[in-house]
């Protein structure tokens, strides 16, 4: 009996330091310090990662007692990523709440080969300043908001934001202009290699496809893409997709001059925002005598420089 209240006693104790310490834990670091400092949350850190860096930042007494708060709350997959001001006067619930709620700066990722109404999709969900004319204003600048991870202002309008995108397009650009092999201006070279993003998943693909487009160009043979069609043929409601899966014969015959299978030449504007390898891809493609392409089922790409290559690989890969 006394061993048994013994261990009462004891288990008492342990639960009764616990919640001192957890107490003095959430308490501010420094209560006189008010000075805000900027945190900063990557993409994809965790909890554990977040509380680490408080700690070390003097934000927070105990990243034991951070994430122990937050597995409590079940805010695991609440704190977005973003650029906070906090500083040590805020205790541990002050600190979490405005990790939750009090965001200056977003991190936003754009992937590589998306239409301009995606990417407002994207940033509709993100900015709490986005509004339908932004949808426009992107429209306009389709090829050139370069994909990639930002860090926007939460309260950034449509004009900043095309700003930092294209002030990054204009580096990579440059970047892979360097030492370019063909003779395209930068409009044609961007619709090309949008055309590339779309077409291509590999990077050496993506040179193979860029060397077919180009060898076509130069003889005056109509591009053959049916990804320029699915950009104009706009969204389609039933398989909630910018993107037409399946084009029919009829969608083929489709009077647009997006379609680059009845008219030669480019279309007239890009038809999705390429990353830089298709850029690159495009200003330095293979040298091939490439006319043909195909991809299987597995979506690997299978080219031809005759009209009979072709349609053996056709046989080949996509034949029952």
């Amino acid at each position: 009996m006394k061993k048994f209240l013994l261990l009462i006693i004891l288990i008492a104790i342990g639960v009764l330091g616990f919640f001192a310490w957890y107490n003095n834990a959430k308490a501010a670091p420094n209560p006189s310090d008010k000075n805000p400092q900027f945190f900063v949350i990557k993409e994809g850190e965790g909890i554990r990662d977040i509380g680490y860096a408080l700690k070390q930042a003097g934000l927070i007494k105990s990243s034991v007692a951070f994430f122990i708060y937050v597995k409590q709350n079940n805010l695991d997959n609440k704190i977005e990523a973003g650029d906070f001001r906090l500083s040590p006067s805020q205790n541990l619930d002050s600190v979490i709440q405005t990790l939750l709620h009090g965001t200056v700066d977003i991190w936003i990722t754009i992937p590589e080969g998306l239409r301009a109404e995606e990417i407002a999709s994207i940033l509709k969900q993100k900015i709490p300043t986005y509004n339908s004319s932004w949808n426009k204003e992107l429209d306009a600048q389709e090829g050139y908001l370069f994909p990639d991870t930002y860090l926007l202002p939460r309260n950034a309008t449509v004009d900043q934001i095309i700003s930092i995108m294209k002030n990054n397009f204009n580096k990579k650009y440059q970047q892979a202009n360097q030492q370019t092999t063909v003779k395209l201006s930068e409009n044609d070279a961007v619709i090309l290699a949008s055309i590339v993003q779309r077409e291509a998943i590999t990077q050496s693909d993506m040179r193979g496809v860029a060397s077919v487009l180009e060898n076509r160009l130069n003889i005056g043979m109509p591009l053959g893409s049916d990804v320029t069609l699915e950009y104009a043929l706009g969204y389609q409601p039933d398989e909630k997709t910018w993107w037409k899966k399946d084009l029919t014969a009829l969608d083929l015959q489709t009077t647009t001059p997006y379609n680059t299978r009845t008219n030669a030449g480019l279309p007239p504007t890009p038809i999705s925002n390429p990353g830089l390898i298709a850029l690159e891809a495009v200003l330095n493609p293979a040298q091939t005598n490439y006319l043909y392409y195909l991809s299987d089922k597995n979506g690997k790409l299978h080219f031809a420089t005759t009209i009979q290559e072709h349609n053996a690989n056709i046989r080949k890969y996509l034949g029952d």
